[in-house]
């Protein structure tokens, strides 16, 4: 009787698929959603330049570059994790991680302010076109954005348990490719949301 460990390796000269297909499937359809908010961002826009125009002016385009940075930066080290996971140095990619997970932080807690700061001056959900679908718009992607740091967190754990390693790492690629689809996002989000069109 033989006994056969399941791998995520192919075999060589095989091309294999980066994560689960169950998570592409899943990240297809999410890429899908998104489309329709930027598609009514940007026909509304095309309407209403005037609008949008002014609406982009209450922005701080600075605070976008920051949070641009840091999930740019958290998505890096996510990547990084990836690779060290495949080369059998778990605890390495833990570590990897959790400093993503600070640099996406960095998103959170300015975008937290963000909102606060236009809420407080009266910039709320109904104050015209352009900060109804500000509004929509960024709140999707910021869910997205704490449920995609809720994953690293899970991920950072499982590695520390010593659950991937070199055989075994198609969860950590599925987990880590959906952190890349919201920082895909948001690079197309942040200049159709806060330059396009500014004075």
């Amino acid at each position: 009787m033989s006994t056969s460990v399941k791998t995520d390796a192919a075999p060589a000269g095989q091309p294999q698929l980066t994560g689960d297909l169950a998570m592409w499937i899943f990240i297809l359809a999410e890429l899908a959603a998104f489309s329709l908010f930027i598609l009514a961002f940007s026909v509304t826009q095309w309407l209403r330049p005037d609008v949008f125009m002014d609406g982009r002016a209450q922005l701080d385009s600075s605070t976008g570059w920051a949070m641009t940075a840091g999930l740019l930066t958290s998505g890096f080290l996510a990547a990084l994790a990836v690779e060290r996971v495949r080369k059998n140095h778990a605890r390495q990619a833990a570590a990897l991680l959790i400093a993503a997970i600070a640099s996406g932080m960095v998103y959170v807690v300015l975008k937290l302010g963000e909102y606060s700061h236009l809420a407080s001056a009266g910039f709320d959900l109904e104050y015209n076109t352009f900060f109804t679908l500000y509004w929509l718009t960024t709140a999707f992607h910021f869910l997205h954005v704490l449920l995609g740091l809720v994953v690293l967190g899970i991920l950072s754990v499982l590695c520390m348990r010593g659950h991937f390693g070199a055989h075994r790492y198609s969860g950590m690629e599925s987990g880590v490719l959906y952190w890349h689809m919201i920082d895909l996002v948001w690079v197309i989000l942040f200049p159709l949301v806060y330059l396009l069109g500014s004075p």
